[in-house]
């Protein structure tokens, strides 16, 4: 699944005012309001607190883990859009109210403004934390 062409768009040009500036201009933070709402805001503060860390095993397995406002740690997939937190969940995948939760959006932001943390993992360590997310949801 992919996002809607307005809202790759707006990511491609967030992410090509920052290379040129380091900045995003004002015109963008609003569009970026205006396309993901309420998630917009809040998604850029986990940019700027730097909570984003890109996850990548040996075998180029790679996954995103977002430390959310509350201090509890999301497994965010961006090659399908999922977030394990609840708002996802909810305003996303039964309500249709939203097309991304904070999490997701912060990925792409932080990818957009190269503001990831990385981090190598093995792959049994990244098998381990693929299984400890099953166990929260299970």
């Amino acid at each position: 699944s992919t996002l809607p062409a307005v809202a790759e768009e707006l990511l491609r040009e967030i992410k090509k005012a920052f290379q040129e500036t380091s900045q995003v201009p004002d015109d963008l933070l609003l569009g970026l309001k205006f396309i993901f709402g309420p998630s917009a805001v809040p998604a850029l503060d986990l940019v700027d607190q730097r909570s984003v860390t890109r996850v990548r095993s040996p075998s180029g397995m790679t996954l995103y883990q977002v430390l959310g406002s509350s201090g509890k740690l999301y497994t965010c997939y961006s090659s399908c859009h999922f977030c394990t937190c609840p708002a996802f969940g909810f305003s996303v995948l039964q309500k249709s109210e939203s097309l991304l939760c904070k999490h997701i959006l912060a990925v792409y932001l932080s990818q957009a403004m190269g503001a990831c943390q990385e981090l190598a993992v093995s792959e049994e360590q990244l098998t381990n934390i693929l299984l400890a997310e099953e166990e929260d949801e299970g």
